[in-house]
């Protein structure tokens, strides 16, 4: 199957310059660029006319799993029910122009291997089955009166206790041998959760480590849920490849991320939503509560991560019915970052994370040909990529999705 997009502005993530020439993709690959290209009989041409062309956005933080922002609801519910909605969640990722996911607990194998044989129509999907958590940790849900369930493997749910070095190193080999890309893990509180303080730390550095030893084994990473400096230097130290939210880190945090060439993946919009829409959305009362201590920093963090240079990629972050202002990140981050910036961390940086750099996130032949044409200059008008009414095609592995 080919695809031939004549005149077209192709961006260049890198430098940030337009080219004008034409994209041809074959066999779900960007085969060849420049004017006046040809293609066999059977190539569907579309004419651009000069609209422009970006690689496929990549969110580094969702949850497709998560219809209902009170998380711990999803435990209780049949998996085939979680799986539709995840089918809709997914399907409406790839019309906003989000062509790859890495998913921060809840998706499985059965989801990635749907949509990649084409079973669920969404973004390819990067799975770390259920995030690690101690108990009383960010994805443990129970109530205070609760005991532990014992939960079958196959039940909805975004986490998984386990306590100790041997039951840490048991759990993230269980999910390496379903296939996580990588490993996520509770290193903080957070808002979700109904029994820890955001600003507490979680895991001892010992279960830390295990899980990155087990990780980096089996040629992986980690991901850790911080927010608070203390929490995100115990995980960076630890050897934790990338800090999801990161709202309060301080300066020895950005020295830290630098020293382990580690990730921030902040999550802006999901607070934002959270705060004007997460009662209505499920999140209870007490979770709504907390939303507070980490919204107004969040944007701080983020302004201080990037002028000390460290590495970034766009995350989201957002359950339930918020999941539609996915393109909403983009405008908050465009407050304290150019345009260029903020569209890189969606598109090279996000690729450089996750270990597919000149596979996706770039418009360069050889590069899976997912695409994103706009109508507008994302450059000049951050509004063009945080509204998705401005993307006028997905195309995903060659074809117009």
């Amino acid at each position: 199957m080919s695809l031939l997009l004549k005149n077209a502005l192709l961006l260049d993530v890198a430098t940030g310059d337009y080219t004008e020439a034409d994209l041809r993709c074959a066999d779900g690959r960007i085969a060849e660029t420049g004017h006046g290209l040809t293609a066999p009989d059977d190539t569907r041409v579309i004419d651009l006319a000069g609209a422009r062309v970006v690689p496929g956005l990549i969110d580094a933080h969702v949850h497709v799993t998560a219809s209902t922002a009170n998380l711990g609801t999803l435990g209780s519910m049949s998996p085939s029910y979680v799986a539709a909605h995840s089918a809709r969640i997914m399907s409406d990722m790839l019309s906003r122009g989000f062509t790859t996911v890495r998913d921060a607990s809840g998706a499985d194998f059965g989801l990635a291997d749907a949509q990649a044989e084409g079973l669920v129509r969404g973004p390819r999907l990067l799975f770390c089955g259920k995030g690690l958590s101690q108990t009383g940790g960010h994805a443990d849900f129970r109530g205070r009166g609760e005991h532990l369930k014992d939960d079958h493997p196959c039940c909805a749910g975004v986490g998984r206790v386990a306590d100790g070095v041997d039951a840490v190193r048991a759990a993230a080999r269980d999910e390496l041998r379903k296939g996580a890309h990588h490993i996520k893990m509770m290193a903080s509180g957070g808002v979700a959760s109904p029994t820890d303080r955001i600003d507490s730390t979680q895991y001892s550095m010992d279960e830390l480590r295990a899980a990155v030893e087990e990780a980096e084994a089996a040629n992986r990473y980690v991901a850790a849920h911080a927010y608070t400096a203390r929490a995100v230097n115990r995980a960076l130290e630890a050897g934790v490849r990338s800090i999801e939210h990161g709202n309060l880190i301080d300066d020895t945090s950005v020295e830290l991320f630098l020293k382990h060439d580690a990730f921030l993946v902040p999550t802006l919009v999901t607070y934002w939503a959270l705060k004007e829409e997460g009662r209505e959305f499920g999140l209870p009362e007490r979770s709504w509560r907390k939303v507070d201590e980490v919204l107004d920093a969040g944007l701080a963090a983020l302004d201080r991560a990037a002028r000390g240079g460290v590495r970034l990629a766009y995350g989201t972050d957002l359950l339930g019915g918020m999941h539609r202002h996915q393109n909403q990140e983009f405008r908050l981050r465009a407050e304290v970052q150019r345009p260029l910036d903020v569209l890189r961390a969606a598109t090279t940086g996000a690729a450089e994370l996750v270990g597919l750099a000149g596979e996706i996130g770039t418009l360069a032949v050889g590069a899976h040909a997912d695409l994103v044409v706009l109508d507008g200059d994302p450059l000049a008008d951050i509004s063009v990529l945080a509204d998705p009414k401005h993307v006028r095609h997905v195309i995903q592995a060659g074809t117009l999705v």
